[in-house]
């Protein structure tokens, strides 16, 4: 009986990790939405779109009298296409750009900040007064995003917007 139940562990434990194998194949080759077949698709894709320009969009993370509003808060991009996001605070104080399910909905190429360039996912950037951010990307998935300053009470005083992606 014993020998039965080793057996039995064993098979399920071949099972487990050739499915986990399965799963990370699919992944890579694009049938399952994840990083490393995003980026393979926009390498391999007929117009190249991580080498194509940009186009370039400038927000204000509040304003330079200390008002605390988006500058554009209302921003439409479209999937396929590839955008560089230019945050600046003219702000004295911090300010976030938080969207999490837009960021969740691009693939980002990069954000760079003073000599710093971070790739992978971004979730929120906080911009200290005086700070610009460029943050490259490539929207994927289409929807209607809420932007906000994550600052208690930014929000609450009008530092939100909205982030469309149209296919």
């Amino acid at each position: 009986m014993y020998s039965h139940l080793i057996n039995i562990s064993q098979h399920l434990y071949k099972c487990l990790y050739k499915s986990l194998l399965l799963l990370i194949f699919l992944v890579c080759l694009g049938f399952i939405d994840g990083t490393c077949a995003i980026a393979e698709n926009l390498n391999n894709s007929s117009g190249d779109i991580i080498k194509q320009p940009p186009t370039e969009i400038t927000v204000s993370l509040g304003t330079a009298a200390g008002e605390l509003k988006f500058e554009p808060n209302f921003l439409e991009f479209q999937s396929g296409k590839r955008y560089k996001l230019v945050l600046t605070n003219p702000s004295p104080v911090k300010h976030y750009f938080t969207s999490k399910d837009f960021a969740d909905a691009i693939w980002t190429q990069k954000v760079e900040a003073g000599n710093v360039e971070i790739k992978g996912m971004i979730h929120e950037l906080e911009l200290k007064p005086g700070a610009e951010a460029e943050w490259v990307f490539v929207p994927l998935k289409t929807g209607k995003y809420n932007l906000r300053c994550t600052i208690p009470g930014h929000s609450e005083a009008g530092m939100k917007g909205e982030i469309i992606i149209k296919s």
